[in-house]
């Protein structure tokens, strides 16, 4: 039996899983890395710290390999997105890198917009210039460290630095690239344009190549490291939502997931890439190839109901606190939440808005309240959904994975409000399944991303939308738009009084 290795460097930890020929998980092994947090809105991470765990895991990854280790015959990767590593003429970190989670970079993305223009920039990049990707952080390093970044040779993303490390080569691939606001997206290539406007050596960015490329082999150093073989093939992988897009089968025109953790994605697939949202959701290069994705993100979807969950259940599991939701009726009895904890990205991009609670009143329990976050969050992602159709796509079946699957309620809830039938997968491991389908096709096990996830992929349960409460949610949809527009001033000027 042969296999591969799906590697998904995520934020707080590296998931590593040990992938056969017939798409099963033959073994899989986190490590966890500490979060830099020097000041309020920083967000760092030591990259030497990615590439110590991720040695040591497929080290105990191997530990319990029964086979000899040339059956591994290839590794690819998924990893977060938007994190700036920074590199001398000799590829040495000059600095910690700074995460996709960092929000210092609010004037750079204002000068960007003012010496490049916002609709050329969007026209450009297909996105709008937000503190989280890579530009900003460039930029806020030029004006804020300038004698370090005149060092700057090279600039990479975290999975991109790691692979590196393990091949001596260093390249970025398109998933990737797509969300540094340098690249232009149709074209597939970076933008001098953008590069000169923001007087940018475009030198610094690197040579681009596929997620499913074939990017060299381990070095000597890391194969002793890890006790993997050197003839063991190395594949460029793909961003994090990417890969998962390929590690749930969204491969094909129509397709889409929701995934809800921590924030929430909904991600569909797109063949082309020259469609005009408007930067209303985020475009980019799919892992798959020749291929685009649409998405929109709610910032606080799973952290949401964390939040509910530990300030009003502490001492309860979530399976006891909605074993009861299903009771109640849509609508949560005239119950409204809208879920900006943290503020929103899709489609307000408004980092001063809060959540809120509308329509309360003495009748209403607990359970209506955690009904209520269930369906805030779903009527958020809702919101990308309506301007993925409203453009045009058709969308019929979603993909459901993350927290939000391990609901029934939660699930035809969310059949309900996306008046789509939801899909849960037999076996959902996400990114890292996507980088170890990248890395089985890159091997040739299949002619293609398609073929691999008819083997890979089984479909487990089914969520039909019920009409009756389609149209219910469709009215209730609208009540929730309008809660942003009427809180956003008040939030603006409760600001000032926040912590």
């Amino acid at each position: 039996m042969k296999y591969v290795i799906g590697v998904d460097l995520g934020t707080s930890a590296v998931k590593l899983l040990l992938v056969n020929r017939v798409g099963e998980v033959v073994h899989e092994v986190s490590k966890s890395y500490p979060l830099i947090q020097e000041k309020s809105g920083y967000s760092e991470q030591d990259p030497e710290e990615w590439i110590s765990q991720t040695a040591s895991g497929i080290a105990e990854l191997l530990a319990t390999f029964d086979g000899n280790n040339i059956d591994i015959e290839g590794v690819s990767f998924s990893g977060q997105m938007h994190g700036l590593v920074l590199l001398d003429e000799e590829n040495t970190v000059l600095r910690n890198a700074i995460l996709w989670n960092d929000t210092r970079t609010t004037k750079q993305c204002q000068d960007i917009y003012e010496k490049v223009g916002k609709e050329k920039f969007i026209s450009i990049t297909k996105n709008l210039a937000l503190e989280g990707f890579t530009l900003p952080k460039i930029l806020w390093v030029k004006e804020n460290e300038p004698s370090l970044y005149a060092k700057v040779k090279k600039f990479v993303l975290p999975k991109d630095y790691l692979r590196y490390r393990l091949t001596g080569e260093l390249q970025m691939e398109y998933s990737d690239a797509a969300g540094t606001s340098l690249l232009d997206i149709s074209e597939k290539g970076w933008s001098k344009e953008i590069c000169d406007l923001l007087n940018i050596d475009i030198s610094i960015c690197p040579p681009l190549v596929n997620s499913h490329d074939n990017v060299g082999k381990i070095t000597t150093d890391f194969a002793n490291q890890t006790g993997l073989a050197e003839t063991t093939s190395v594949f460029a992988g793909g961003a994090d939502n990417a890969c998962g897009a390929i590690g749930s089968g969204i491969l094909s025109p129509g397709k889409t997931f929701a995934s809800i953790g921590t924030s929430g994605v909904v991600l569909s697939y797109e063949e082309t890439g020259d469609k005009d949202y408007k930067g209303k959701v985020h475009y980019f290069n799919h892992g798959a190839p020749n291929a685009y994705y649409t998405m929109g993100v709610t910032l606080s979807a799973g952290h949401s109901l964390n939040w509910f969950k530990n300030t009003f259940a502490e001492e309860e599991d979530f399976d006891t606190l909605l074993k009861e939701v299903g009771t109640v009726p849509v609508g949560s009895n005239g119950l409204l939440f809208t879920p900006y904890l943290v503020g929103e990205r899709t489609p307000h991009a408004d980092a001063t808005i809060r959540a809120s609670f509308i329509g309360m009143d003495s009748s209403h329990k607990r359970i209506d309240f955690a009904r209520a976050v269930l369906e805030g969050i779903t009527f958020s992602l809702n919101e990308s959904i309506a301007i993925f159709r409203e453009n045009g796509k058709t969308i019929d079946t979603i993909y459901s994975i993350g927290g939000g699957s391990k609901s029934e309620q939660w699930l035809q809830i969310q059949a309900d409000i996306f008046n789509a039938k939801m899909v849960k997968l037999k076996s959902e491991q996400g990114p890292g399944m996507g980088a170890a389908m990248l890395a089985a096709y890159g091997c040739g096990w299949f002619s293609s991303l398609e073929e691999c996830a008819e083997e890979f992929l089984e479909e487990a349960e089914v969520y039909e939308p019920i009409q009756e409460n389609v149209k219910k949610y469709a009215e209730l949809f609208e009540v929730y738009k309008d809660v942003y527009v009427q809180t956003a001033s008040l939030n603006k000027q409760l600001a000032p009084f926040r912590r």
